[in-house]
């Protein structure tokens, strides 16, 4: 039995897109200081697109206290960025941020130069920047919202895999974040289920073709997570139940999602490719 809405979270909603880490209530949870690293990614460089919040911010974190400097790429979340940046500096790792527009091949062929010049090489990517837009039916979703919710989130993946190839060898890995909509749908996000799926694909395909240059190829299939896409996507009162209707009936914080991320980066999934792995609250995918 599905379980009913609970409150979870003030209601509150942002205007703009890509939205505030900073402005949120409570502050998602990007740190985990229990989490007991083993210096798995030492000496190793990444690329983590939308790491100025939520998700990818937690990744960096957790990448720098596994020996990894990092390079963050954001949209226009100039002060959300520096929060990464100081994080990782805290803890002895290098980490820049680069604001760039990766709807535009040329931008993410030079932010990717821009990361492997600052960073001295490149090891791991990860395509994590997305965007969504509601709306109750496919009439109301216009060619432009459609083009902007692919190339914001499927051809900024295709983009930055494809400039980074030039910098990868044998041992590297990509990580591309899906979503549980590629797989169970929404019906209120049917452009945006539509890239995730894209992403499911798009993994799978280059799993197979980079298998023979020794690069892994896999994804992350997060469910209800507390990060700014929520509040600048759905209503207030859709925000205060969040998450709640998950067999777990909460969202996951981004520190939560940060391990399978190390995983998929490092040795301990050398005989992993081409998979997607399912953080979701609970919800059983088949």
């Amino acid at each position: 039995m599905q379980p009913q809405p609970q409150n979870t979270f003030p209601p509150q909603h942002q205007n703009r897109q890509p939205g505030r880490e900073a402005e949120m209530n409570p502050l998602p949870q990007y740190d985990n200081p229990a989490y007991k690293a083993s210096g798995r990614l030492s000496g190793k460089k990444a690329i983590i697109t939308g790491g100025d919040s939520g998700i990818g911010r937690a990744v960096a974190v957790a990448y720098a206290k596994e020996g990894a400097d990092v390079a963050i790429i954001h949209l226009c979340e100039n002060s959300d960025a520096q929060e990464p940046v100081q994080a990782v500096e805290g803890l002895g790792g290098k980490c820049i941020a680069i604001q760039s527009d990766l709807r535009m091949e040329e931008n993410a062929a030079q932010a990717v130069e821009q990361a492997v010049t600052q960073l001295g090489g490149l090891d791991i990517l990860i395509n994590n920047a997305g965007v969504q837009h509601p709306q109750n039916s496919i009439s109301d979703i216009t060619k432009e919202q459609l083009l902007t919710t692919f190339e914001s989130n499927f051809f900024s993946c295709f983009y930055m895999t494809k400039a980074a190839l030039q910098h990868l060898t044998a041992g590297c890995t990509i990580i591309n974040t899906a979503s549980i909509t590629a797989f169970e749908g929404k019906p209120t996000l049917i452009d945006y289920s539509a890239t995730k799926g894209a992403i499911v694909s798009f993994t799978r395909s280059m799993a197979l073709s980079l298998m023979e240059m020794g690069i892994r190829v896999n994804a992350v299939s997060p469910g209800p997570v507390w990060t700014p896409l929520i509040v600048s996507s759905f209503s207030p009162e859709e925000v205060q139940t969040f998450g709640s209707t998950s067999p777990m009936q909460r969202a996951a914080q981004p520190y939560e999602l940060a391990p399978i991320y190390i995983f998929l980066a490092c040795e301990d999934s050398s005989n992993i490719s081409g998979q997607v792995f399912h953080v979701n609250s609970g919800t059983i995918i088949n």
